[in-house]
């Protein structure tokens, strides 16, 4: 059947009208819908909800609360890059750089591994004037050249301003090594006399230490501190002196998954020290000790043990009671750190309870 070209005429003219109709409510569209993704992050903060006075507002409260943010720093919540992750080692020490002394032996611990600081203290000797003639990155030793000839390095040491040629021969070693605690490093100095001038790196147990006072020590090593304070930033990393961290000097022994022993590869000295240490920071009451011996006696109970409840008026409990004994013995190649309970204490806290915690403060 045929349309008449009247009819066709008028159909025509009728679909333009709406083609342009749908046409221009798009375009129209696209300019009225806002995008509101980001719209959130420059919102203003709603005010608290008012409960009348005497009535409960606990039940008020967020079920599910939002962080608090800066809200200076609200700009950034998209960053252009990725944010640098914590530094786990901050808090290890409350200081990034302490010198510590122990039974006449003095050091700079420093919350940083060994390689990071290897480059740093070669350049503290470079820049001092006491140049390296040997090192070992292996055995964390630097060793400088002699110090007779040159006038900075007769100054940072301490030597007399009128050299003669019948002085001995001085040479500063300085010893990188890791600490006891987890990613720090002990650095040590001390000053040699020699009859004439070494030909390699001496070992450090060797017996030609003069007897250089520890305020001496105690200043060369806080010149150090200062200029590795000063060179934080410097990214420099030594692989080979990366492997001074390998081996850890503490490690928690266990049985049968409960801890026995805590092998600790240091001298009983610093063992001991360090175990008085760890004791003071888990807040634990030390009743007795004798050194010469190895042992202390310690109160372990819970908070809830101490704690003497409504019969205070008349109960010792807040007293502290000999609940555990650690021992620190030597062992075949290290120090042993056991622990004990006492037959008096029936609390809930075990002795492989009192090791593990005492190695979480010491390592």
């Amino acid at each position: 059947m045929q349309v008449p070209a009247r009819a066709r005429k008028k159909t025509v003219l009728f679909a333009r009208p709406v083609s342009a109709l749908v046409l221009a409510s798009a375009l129209a569209g696209c300019s009225l819908i806002d995008d509101r993704s980001e719209g959130y992050v420059n919102a203003p903060e709603g005010e608290p909800i008012q409960v009348p006075e005497g009535l409960d507002s606990s039940r008020l409260s967020e079920t599910m609360p939002i962080r608090s943010i800066n809200t200076a720093d609200s700009r950034n919540l998209y960053p252009s890059s990725i944010p640098r992750p914590p530094d786990m080692t901050s808090e290890i020490l409350d200081e990034n750089y302490v010198i510590e002394e122990l039974d006449g032996r003095i050091w700079l611990l420093v919350n940083e591994v060994p390689g990071r600081l290897w480059p740093v203290v070669s350049a503290w000797m470079n820049e001092s004037g006491l140049g390296i003639a040997h090192d070992s990155p292996q055995l964390g030793i630097i060793q400088s050249e002699l110090a007779n000839f040159s006038k900075r390095s007769r100054t940072l040491l301490g030597l007399a301003d009128n050299p003669t040629a019948a002085e001995p021969k001085v040479v500063m070693q300085a010893r990188l090594a890791p600490g006891i605690r987890r990613k720090t490093t002990e650095i040590r100095v001390r000053i040699l006399e020699l009859e004439q001038a070494p030909e390699e790196l001496l070992p450090w147990d060797s017996g030609t230490v003069s007897d250089a006072p520890s305020e001496q020590q105690r200043a060369l090593l806080a010149e150090l501190g200062d200029f590795l304070k000063q060179r934080e930033d410097n990214k420099s990393f030594s692989r080979a002196a990366s492997g001074m961290v390998s081996k850890p000097l503490v490690r928690l022994q266990s049985e049968q998954e409960e801890a026995v022993a805590i092998r600790v590869e240091l001298d009983f000295g610093r063992t001991w020290a360090e175990v008085n240490r760890s004791l003071e920071e888990m807040g634990l009451p030390v009743l007795d000790l004798n050194r010469s011996e190895g042992w202390l006696q310690v109160d372990f109970r819970t908070e809830d043990e101490r704690s003497p409840g409504w019969f205070s008026w008349f109960s010792d409990a807040e007293k502290p009671v000999h609940t555990h004994t650690i021992r620190i013995q030597q062992g075949a190649d290290a120090m042993s750190v056991t622990a004990e309970q006492h037959d008096s204490y029936e609390g809930e806290r075990s002795s492989a309870d009192l090791l593990t915690q005492l190695f979480e403060h010491l390592y």
